[in-house]
């Protein structure tokens, strides 16, 4: 049945296609990956894939959950995997989510009340801002790992302060400032909330994060580590108190009332777990070919970063996606990052480097970015 467009649907279609940002998916197709978060190569890896079969294997169980985790949806192996996860980040608790988007929602939706303050830095995923909205905390935003704005933010708060952070930021590359960001909420007895999505698997011993590798794990209210990135799978958790842990199971809307993750992605969970903290030699890998494609690129407006995520500023949508076109026509996938998800004049190209990059493809990549 063929139906007729929409008028009010049509309109603002019309203007994203005008500023050059208009979303559409596509396949990767057989382009060299720099622009995926499998940053450790772990969900094409066969071992991944290998260990989920074993675990499987060893618990069998049924494909689907079959319902909400306070209804029929709890079941022995989540629970396991959430002790597993709680005592690799050394948190008091764990609880595991269906994705970082739904964590970050169901967090910061529920525990912020009305009167108290959410300040956050500007550059904070939509999740957590989407979360901020749910709330009926007042809520302000610090200028990006601005020590002295997030000071002068902090000191007009009200009621519970809370303060959210990415330790790796997925725009931009760049690590939070953590300790002298966990000082100043020490100083006015805020409430730290450190989003590690970026930073699980890649940054500090075994992977473990940024607030583990500066040892800051008791500093933090809240933490999230998220498993579709550098873990291979999918879903995420809220490390904290155990109090925090069944507040978050009485009022957590996007708990309460999500089907639970099935069996099959917790022992994708497991299997991840199992694998990416002894993959040093990965990281390392990982590490030379950032350093490889930062030496490489001299002239071009790069961001400082040593993580994966590293950005060409480009400016403009046209321009940025006539770049990527280019990148993209010579074999590689790297894709444009346009306005409005990054503010007007940092239109950006986000490049994702992977330990399965080589030598020679970071080269490529070098060549046609300085042509």
């Amino acid at each position: 049945m063929h139906r007729s467009p929409e008028p009010f649907l049509l309109q603002p279609l019309r203007q994203r296609r005008e500023q050059h940002a208009f979303r559409e998916l596509r396949l990767q197709g057989n382009l060299i990956d720099f622009c995926s978060n499998d940053y450790l190569g772990l969900a094409r890896s066969a071992a991944l894939q290998e260990k989920v079969h074993v675990l499987m294997q060893e618990r069998p169980a049924a494909h689907g959950s079959t319902g909400s985790r306070l209804l029929a949806g709890n079941y022995q192996w989540i629970n396991d995997v959430e002790a597993d996860l709680a005592a690799f980040h050394q948190a008091d608790a764990a609880l595991i989510y269906n994705s970082g988007y739904d964590a970050n929602l169901g967090l910061f939706s529920c525990v912020p009340q009305k009167g108290d303050t959410v300040v956050y830095d500007q550059l904070v995923h939509a999740s957590i801002r989407d979360g901020m909205r749910l709330s009926h905390a007042q809520t302000y935003s610090f200028r990006h790992n601005d020590m002295e704005d997030l000071r002068k933010k902090i000191n007009n708060a009200s009621g519970n302060c809370f303060v959210a952070v990415e330790s790796v930021y997925s725009m931009d590359g760049d690590m939070a400032p953590l300790a002298a960001i966990v000082s100043l909420c020490q100083e006015y007895g805020a409430h730290l909330i450190v989003d590690e999505a970026h930073a699980t698997g890649v940054v500090g011993e075994r992977g473990a994060g940024l607030v583990q590798a500066l040892g800051l794990e008791d500093a933090c209210f809240a933490r999230l580590h998220t498993f579709g990135k550098a873990v291979g799978c999918h879903g995420a958790v809220v490390l904290g108190s155990s109090t925090l842990r069944d507040y978050l199971i009485n009022f957590s809307r996007s708990l309460i009332y999500s089907t639970a993750l099935p069996p099959t992605a917790i022992a994708a969970i497991q299997a991840g777990y199992s694998l990416f903290p002894y993959m040093d030699d990965a990281r390392a890998e990982l590490s030379a070919r950032i350093k490889q494609f930062r030496e490489g690129v001299g002239p071009l407006a790069l961001l400082p970063s040593e993580t994966p995520i590293q950005v060409v500023i480009t400016g403009g949508n046209e321009n940025t996606r006539t770049i990527a076109a280019m990148l993209q026509s010579a074999g590689l996938d790297v894709r444009a990052i346009l306005h409005p998800t990054v503010p007007k004049g940092q239109e950006r190209l986000r490049i994702v480097i992977h330990c399965f990059n080589t030598a020679v493809e970071i080269e490529l990549l070098i060549k046609v970015l300085l042509r």
